[in-house]
């Protein structure tokens, strides 16, 4: 049954003639330098949110020693969080074909018997299993999360987080294995494994250099209509795939992305009236409760700053205007270096509703409690009556809705 060429487990099933060694090698060498930049952008995209800070910034149960923090999130350039996550996502997208066909490259192997003949043979087919396993689940629940489709169970952020380490696991054990074997073959094209081979292979209709070309002419469509997200300006019309990648909502200066707006968050305007909203400020002052026009009556400055998203949108810099953070610090009792900060929105239910920002960014002179953006008063949608802009943040760190600003060590 196994040489029975109708049965995948026969190698006479598997007749393309484009797979072989070379072209498997190519491939594999291809995703080695990009998954190490996916890995190392994702554990930059984990430090950004300062996770040790407070409970409230990540959530993951019981991430031991995997959770281990890096350090503390700067904030500058204001670009930072911007050019690390649209680097991360956009090449995520990119390497899609090239995972795809990569697997393609290697499916007789999975199909071989006996399925172990050794118990050697069996750890390297688990690791296998671990390895294409992971792989599958990382970029589909990533594609999905940037697509704003959360039809997996659970949450995204420890799902993404545990499957990243299953994953980085299994490919460090098959990179070590294999790199160097991959190496030689691309510099030599030798064809050292019979079992990726056709033995009776079908008349070519490309050549594996065509097929190259075919792998990655899909990357660069995928880059072309995905990279405008994050870098902006002309490009973000060609972002067809990315879920902010469309025109703009609305017009006037509030007229930049949206991610969760009002509706979704259940914020009404009977939420934001001046006579029912105040910003309550905890410190060692004790309680303070301030109107918008009393915000708007304490000094006002103004950045300039993007807002960025862990979803790989990104908005142009927008010019905010409002209070400083330490200003209100130090209206809440901290006269010297201001503390950490945990805001909380009006919002009452739902993730990142309450976020923890560190001292260094409380001290930022950019880092503002916004009452208006582009010369206009915030929009509801934006986060009206008062919404943090802090450089260099990940985009639900900017809370918008603001209620409440805890001061003091978290």
């Amino acid at each position: 049954m196994r040489d029975d060429p109708r049965l995948p487990t026969s190698s006479h099933f598997w007749r393309s003639p484009l797979r072989g060694t070379w072209f498997t090698a190519v491939l594999g060498l291809v995703l080695l330098g990009g998954i190490s930049v996916l890995f190392v952008t994702g554990l930059v995209s984990y430090a950004a949110y300062n996770p040790d800070l407070s409970p409230v910034n990540d959530t993951t149960p019981d991430k031991g020693v995997l959770g281990f923090y890096l350090f503390d999130w700067p904030a500058g350039p204001s670009w930072l969080y911007r050019l690390s996550q649209g680097v991360h996502v956009t090449l995520g997208v990119v390497l899609v074909p090239v995972l795809l066909a990569k697997l393609w490259s290697v499916v007789p192997k999975l199909f071989t018997l006996p399925p172990a003949r050794s118990v050697a043979h069996a750890l390297e087919r688990v690791s296998l299993l671990l390895l294409v396993g992971g792989a599958l689940f990382q970029f589909v629940t990533g594609l999905l999360n940037i697509q704003l489709e959360y039809v997996f169970p659970g949450s995204f952020y420890p799902l993404h987080f545990y499957g990243a380490w299953v994953f980085i696991s299994a490919f460090v054990v098959h990179a070590v294995l294999r790199a160097p074997m991959a190496v030689r073959a691309v510099r030599a094209r030798r064809r050292d494994e019979a079992d990726l081979e056709a033995p009776r292979p079908a008349p070519p209709t490309v050549s594996r250099r065509g097929a190259l070309w075919l792998v990655g002419g899909g990357s660069l469509l995928l880059f072309v209509t995905t990279v405008g997200q994050s870098v902006g300006g002309p490009l973000r019309r060609t972002a067809l795939l990315a879920p902010h990648g469309g025109a703009d909502p609305g017009g006037g200066p509030n007229g930049f992305q949206i991610n969760k707006t009002a509706r979704y968050a259940g914020i009404t305007h009977a939420d934001t009236r001046p006579d029912a909203w105040r910003l309550v400020l905890t410190g060692p002052a004790g309680t303070v409760r301030l109107s918008r026009a009393e915000l708007l009556r304490m000094p006002q400055h103004s950045s300039s700053l993007p807002i960025a998203c862990v979803e790989g949108w990104s908005t142009a810099d927008q010019w905010w205007r409002g209070v400083r953070l330490r200003d209100l610090a130090a209206l809440a009792g901290y006269q010297g270096a201001p503390p950490d900060v945990l805001v909380e929105s009006l919002q009452r239910h739902g993730a990142f509703r309450r976020a923890a920002l560190r001292a260094n960014q409380v001290s930022d002179p950019r880092s503002l409690l916004a009452l208006y953006v582009n010369g206009e008063e915030l929009s509801l949608d934006h986060g009206y009556p008062a919404r943090i802009i802090v450089p260099a943040a990940p985009g639900v760190h900017n809370t918008k809705w603001v209620g409440r600003l805890t001061f003091g060590d978290l």
